[in-house]
């Protein structure tokens, strides 16, 4: 017998994509659930060649179910997974509001699968930030083998990261450009059509904005709290995938044939890093794709030990829907959860 699942925030984008991947993946569900709030009863989402009609949240019990998905923002993952969770429900919660909470893993499973056995705490597993899970995909190879010390990045990441809201203004203030249009800004602080943001998420105290003050802690929990990071995120007018600009400081030697050779045998990585034009990944090709990919590897003789590249991946993927669907299968895989219809 297979398992419950209910996926909240079924409407949403990457609630959307969590059912595609659930049904691509062959997830073992007998049962798979839509659940938003009430003001989106009804509505049809697609599971593979299904479809599902959404139910309310508020109204659903949980009691028969094994896995909930939870990709419905932080305020509504503050109420509702805890009491989700007291009713034998694993939440995957995709939000940020359990990811420094040191009883609930965070987990990305290509680098830290191991720590997944820690959800009995609170019975929640957070999915990092989108722009740290590909980043430490990419790294946990390299740190493996040589050690890190430093990571300098730049982040370029697109405007799905903001939700349908952030697509849809980029796709109607590219349309005002060319029409000439009046041009509404309401998602972000400045124009986001052929433009640059340097800010993601609200300033703190020091200069940097919550975005990465997250990637920073992230990459402490998941892979190591002696690796130093520091990070420039940046908002860009791609609809999805996110790219990243990464410089890496070593305790060992390290060549870039080395890194080459290591990152193309690493689970998660797809190294495409040909130097001609055209030799490397670029957002557009790397989304609907579940790999990280990885180009431009190259020494870095400014500092002892160091090496730089480019990393692309999708985010609503991996950096959200893929990795939450990668988590449940963990917990299956290892046998940690059970169906409770086949145990009743």
């Amino acid at each position: 017998m297979g398992y419950s699942v209910a996926v909240v925030g079924a409407t949403g984008n990457v609630g959307r994509e969590m059912l595609a991947i659930l049904a691509e993946r062959g997830f073992p569900a007998d049962e798979v659930v839509a659940l938003a709030s009430r003001r989106s009863m009804g509505v049809e989402v697609s599971y593979g060649d299904k479809t599902l009609k959404v139910k309310a949240l508020e109204n659903f019990d949980f009691t028969g179910t094994d896995i909930c998905l939870m990709s419905a923002g932080g305020t509504v993952s503050k109420e509702w997974s805890p009491r989700i969770g007291a009713q034998g429900c694993v939440v995957i919660d995709n939000s940020s509001t359990w990811r420094t909470d040191p009883d609930v893993p965070l987990i990305v499973p290509e680098v830290n699968a191991d720590a997944v056995a820690g959800f009995t705490k609170k019975n929640i597993i957070a999915n990092p930030n989108c722009s740290t899970a590909q980043l430490v995909v990419a790294l946990k190879p390299l740190h493996d083998a040589f050690t890190i010390k430093r990571v300098v990045v730049a982040t370029y990441q697109s405007v799905s990261g903001a939700g349908k809201d952030a697509m849809d203004e980029l796709f109607s203030q590219t349309r005002a450009v060319f029409t000439a249009s009046e041009m509404e800004t309401k998602k972000f602080p400045k124009r986001i059509a052929f433009n640059l943001i340097p800010q993601i998420d609200v300033f703190m105290e020091d200069g940097s904005t919550k975005e990465e003050w997250k990637m920073m802690v992230e990459t402490k929990k998941i892979l190591d709290p002696k690796i130093k990071l520091t990070a420039t995120c940046v908002r860009v007018p791609v609809f999805v995938s996110h790219s990243e600009a990464v410089n890496v400081e070593f305790e060992q030697p390290v060549t870039a044939d080395e890194a080459r050779a290591l990152l193309a045998r690493a689970p998660g990585c797809l190294v495409i890093d040909k130097h001609e034009p055209g030799g490397y990944i670029t957002p557009v090709e790397a989304t609907g794709e579940d790999a990280t990919y990885i180009s431009r590897i190259r020494e870095d003789s400014t500092v002892d030990n160091g090496l730089s590249f480019w990393c692309v991946s999708d985010n609503l993927r991996k950096g959200a829907a893929l990795n939450s669907v990668q988590i449940a299968e963990l917990l299956v895989n290892r046998k940690l959860i059970s169906p409770k219809k086949q145990a009743a």
